[in-house]
């Protein structure tokens, strides 16, 4: 059984003058924040402060890129050909690079967002073309990906850092793929039920699905989505529950992912 997890979430998704979510409050509760970096959500500004605030509370930070889709929040599929995917990925680690300058911090890990996370865990296509990108810019940069996902064997196949992640959030279907939003109950909003559904993850080292089925799988990283109304809610309880039963959470550069 796994001692040491990360817990994750999705934050910088404000634009101009826009918020969503509560960055500041998830950064004390969460060990490693995936930044929007311009695309779906997030501009200079708003990243700039993210990543300073992140510094102070000593949690790592990494890439959330996904498709250029500010009207859609990148939750709309996208196709395109694998090397264009490949340099919007680049494009945006370079971003979130540059505003990571202003804290000294160092972008450690990547995971995509939305529909594009989707799409890379199915297509093998898609998640070595993220893989490219990571391997050019900074090969080593952490994979961030579904566990049991394309985007998990691309990683492999690159030789490229990997983390398995499971959601603490959201359903999953039989074959391991989260389920739709569409389906109503697709994301999870009690914190109770995320908090027994994360200690399950780690201790039984598995998902389960909504029908039942458990699907084993390393898993290294927990996510909470940053934008729900309930995410500060369910992310402390998901921290609390993983304490409570002795696994202690980490900013992800600490975890032993060989």
């Amino acid at each position: 059984m796994a001692r040491k997890i990360n817990l994750n979430a999705d934050m910088c998704e404000g634009f101009g003058a826009y918020d969503i979510g509560d960055d500041a409050a998830l950064l004390k509760i969460v060990r490693s924040a995936n930044v929007a970096c311009g695309f779906h959500a997030g501009d200079p500004v708003v990243m700039r402060r993210l990543v300073l605030r992140a510094k102070e509370e000593g949690v790592s930070i990494g890439a959330h890129p996904g498709f250029n889709d500010l009207w859609g929040f990148g939750r709309r599929r996208i196709e395109m050909p694998p090397d264009a995917l490949e340099y919007m990925i680049a494009y945006q680690i370079g971003a979130l690079q540059a505003m990571a300058a202003y804290a000294g911090l160092k972008v450690t890990h990547l995971k995509p967002h939305g529909a594009l996370n989707n799409m890379a865990a199915e297509d093998r296509d898609l998640a070595l073309a993220i893989g490219r990108a990571m391997k050019t810019v900074d090969p080593g940069i952490i994979y961030v990906a579904l566990a049991g996902s394309e985007m998990a064997a691309a990683a492999e196949e690159l030789g490229l850092p990997l983390a398995r992640e499971a959601f603490a959030d959201r359903l999953y279907e039989d074959d391991g793929n989260l389920t739709p939003r569409k389906i109503e109950g697709s994301v999870i909003r009690d914190p109770e039920v995320a908090r027994a559904r994360a200690v399950a993850m780690v201790e039984e080292q598995a998902v389960t699905s909504r029908h039942g089925k458990k699907l084993p799988c390393r898993i290294d990283s927990i996510c909470v989505h940053g934008d729900e109304p309930t995410a500060v809610t369910v992310a402390r309880a998901v921290r609390e529950g993983l304490e409570q039963a002795g696994i202690e959470v980490v900013p992800l550069p600490q975890m032993d992912l060989n």
